[in-house]
């Protein structure tokens, strides 16, 4: 969700080094590093990422770019749902929490729609506005109903 916001409010020209540079950025070690150096634009070396953080990156990635891909069919889905918003009136953790689950309600089986809404509306509770949870879960509960697939199992 965190680059999906970056890339929603300042779109890079070279998506691969962007999310390059967005993973690194989030190592544990990259940030203790940052803290430990001696001066302005000093760069350390950093070891190699372990496996856990490997994993994160091979979970994330396919959501990322998943969601930029479908962006504008995500888009039209979000605002047939999302009555009297427009997009860029809402807030842009709600967008972007809406753009990710949308897409894994449409093109992640191996997801069930249930557990995107849940996961959108506890991130949207934890890091938007007081309503954004209710907000959020409106429209991904009114975008469910429409689905040709069983919301509670994988596919």
């Amino acid at each position: 969700m965190q680059f999906l916001f970056q890339y929603d409010l300042n779109p890079p020209a070279d998506l691969e080094a962007a999310l390059n540079t967005f993973f690194e950025s989030q190592r544990p070690a990259a940030l203790a590093e940052e803290k430990g150096k001696a001066s302005w634009g000093e760069k350390a070396e950093l070891p190699p990422p372990s496996a856990e953080e490997a994993a994160v990156r091979l979970f994330a990635e396919p959501l990322i770019r998943g969601t930029l891909e479908h962006r504008p069919e995500l888009d039209k889905e979000i605002q047939k749902h999302a009555r009297n918003w427009d997009l860029h009136r809402m807030a842009g953790v709600d967008r972007n929490v809406l753009r990710l689950a949308v897409y894994e309600m449409f093109h992640r089986h191996d997801i069930p729609p249930v557990v995107s809404i849940n996961e959108a509306v506890d991130i949207a509770k934890k890091y938007s506005t007081d309503d954004s949870g209710k907000f959020v879960n409106g429209i991904l509960d009114s975008l469910r109903k429409e689905l040709m697939r069983p919301a509670r199992i994988v596919q």
